[in-house]
């Protein structure tokens, strides 16, 4: 498969996924705000802090580095192999739950049960939660591999919005059931999600005759379980290697990614009412992260992995296709800074607004707004981030791979001590100021290795981080007047001074875009070209 091919692939992939996951992800933006109105903040605390840091750190810990390690590399590989490998997942996660759950349980700090009751069973369920879900890794990473566009989409936010309804309809009828709502709930979207990987590829492996089911490496459902191979060894050793080596960037990586909720969790620097405050504002404002830069950073990651070969400079390898990753990498760069940008821009005057709307007085009085503002700073971090690291980690040898874990684990020292200190002089805004920290420092790293990578070719994919001086005096420009019509029509004068507002934030958004759409004509061109390329293969299929 060329270059060309792979990069349509990975487009389509993105493109495809940003307006599925757009549409799913605003139906359970409403049923999360309506179930706002029913909670306490300590409830709130509990889930989204305490029991999901419980299932997603035994989540990452089981299986991210066998993740990153079956996408790398080529795709000539024996797969029986790789699926033996991914089964491993699962007796390791139930050795992290086990062993979490009884932290959870014994050394940490266990809450008022007249204030938020059944925290034991929430623990149990919220790490079975996460042993059911790695039953369905080795679907994911086989159809991850083959890209398999909307599978991933439909099935992660259909999950989602059936959690949703179930726990809306819960706290609606049933809210003395306190946290067995939400355990339920998480059970309840694990098994789904499990369940629409099986049925896709039962069903695709029941029509042998069909396209997609000739490209697989297996044929029959029973090929997706684990077996001994007579021939050759259980699992790959350069694949086990590597997964090792990934899995101790991933240990830091974690640390890094949910680093505030580890200080919240062991230290106790917030209550569980801040603790909620804080979880609802930081979701609110990772919404983009999640809905655009995600997809994009997960569908280019598998690009640049089968495009370009770890253990080769840029010099050596197929000069084509590193002039390929090269023009992407600098027009995904573009797009990161732009939509980064905007956000943090438009963000500063609009937070106080869309928490009013989202979660009322409990969220856009108090700390709330300062939260949020500053959130929209840490999300133009986030987006360069999310770009230069699925490069970075797609192009990095075994070695180098394990170089950067020493620098992943300095930096996960001082990021917990920083948090801590933070968080102590500035109150829960420390912790966003300690994440800005962290993610420009492995924005650095990770622009030092790209500009090292191609330092002896004539491409020059950093270029990306340019702007014309005439579109950041739009932005400028833009801000000031947002900011302004905040301060005389927001928030408390009634909905027609704020839909004022709202529309002097509209005529600014779109007189930024169209300055963008007319300096930017690189990034305008590669986008319209891989939009076109993704409608055709969508036409095609």
């Amino acid at each position: 498969m060329g270059s060309q091919e792979v990069l349509g692939q990975a487009a389509r992939l993105a493109s495809s996924g940003l307006l599925l996951q757009v549409l799913f992800r605003l139906i359970t933006f409403a049923l999360n705000a309506f179930i706002l109105r029913f909670l306490s903040k300590e409830i709130v605390g509990i889930v989204n802090v305490r029991l999901t840091l419980l299932y997603s750190t035994t989540i990452f810990l089981a299986r991210e580095a066998f993740r990153r390690a079956c996408l790398s590399g080529s795709t000539q590989r024996d797969w029986r192999q790789t699926i033996n490998l991914l089964w491993l997942t699962v007796p390791l996660g139930v050795f992290w739950s086990l062993f979490l759950g009884w932290v959870w349980l014994r050394l940490l700090e266990v809450p008022d049960p007249n204030v938020v009751p059944h925290y034991g069973t929430g623990v149990v369920v919220f790490g079975l939660s996460a042993v059911v879900e790695l039953l369905g890794e080795p679907f994911w990473v086989l159809a991850q591999a083959q890209m398999f566009v909307k599978l991933k989409v439909i099935a992660e936010s259909l999950s989602v919005i059936l959690k949703s309804v179930l726990t809306a309809s819960l706290v609606l009828w049933l809210p003395h059931w306190g946290l067995y709502i939400f355990s339920l709930a998480q059970l309840f979207y694990t098994t789904v999600l499990v369940l629409c990987y099986v049925a896709y590829f039962k069903k695709l492996l029941g029509f042998p005759k069909s396209a997609k089911q000739q490209m697989l490496p297996v044929s029959r459902m029973t090929d997706l379980l684990p077996s001994i191979l007579r021939s050759r060894a259980f699992v790959n050793w350069e694949e086990a290697k590597l997964t090792w080596s990934f899995f101790k960037q991933s240990f830091l990586k974690q640390i890094l990614t949910e680093g505030e909720r580890y200080v919240m969790t062991f230290l106790n620097v917030l209550n569980f009412g801040d603790q909620g405050v804080y979880d609802i504002v930081n979701n609110l404002g990772s919404l983009v992260a999640r809905l655009i830069f995600q997809p994009i950073e997960e569908s280019f990651y598998i690009f640049f992995a089968k495009v370009l070969e770890r253990e080769k400079d840029a010099t050596l390898q197929k000069q084509e296709d590193v002039a390929v990753a090269a023009t992407v990498l600098e027009s995904l760069l573009k797009l990161a800074l732009l939509t980064g940008l905007t956000i943090t821009v438009f963000g500063f005057a609009y937070s106080q607004l869309a928490l009013d709307i989202y979660g009322g007085a409990m969220l856009s009085s108090g700390s709330g707004p300062v939260l949020l503002r500053t959130y929209c700073l840490y999300v133009l971090l986030l987006a360069i981030n999310g770009v230069t690291e699925c490069f970075t980690f797609a192009a990095m040898s075994k070695e180098q791979v394990d170089r950067y874990n020493f620098t992943m684990l300095a930096l996960s020292s001082s990021f917990l001590v920083l948090s801590y200190l933070l968080t102590r002089w500035y109150g829960s805004v420390g912790f966003i100021l300690a994440n800005c920290f962290n993610m420009g420092i492995r924005i650095m790293q990770s622009l030092y290795f790209i500009h090292r990578y191609y330092r002896e070719s004539p491409h020059r994919p950093l270029a990306g981080m340019r702007l014309s001086p005439v579109l950041v005096g739009a932005f400028a420009l833009s801000g000031g007047i947002t900011g302004v019509s905040e301060a005389l029509l927001c928030c408390e004068q009634g909905w027609l001074f704020r839909l004022a507002h709202v529309a002097v934030g509209a005529v600014c958004l779109g007189a930024t875009l169209g300055t963008a759409f007319l300096t930017e004509t690189k990034l305008i061109h590669f986008l319209r070209t891989q939009l076109g390329v993704s409608r055709l293969a969508d036409k095609r299929t």
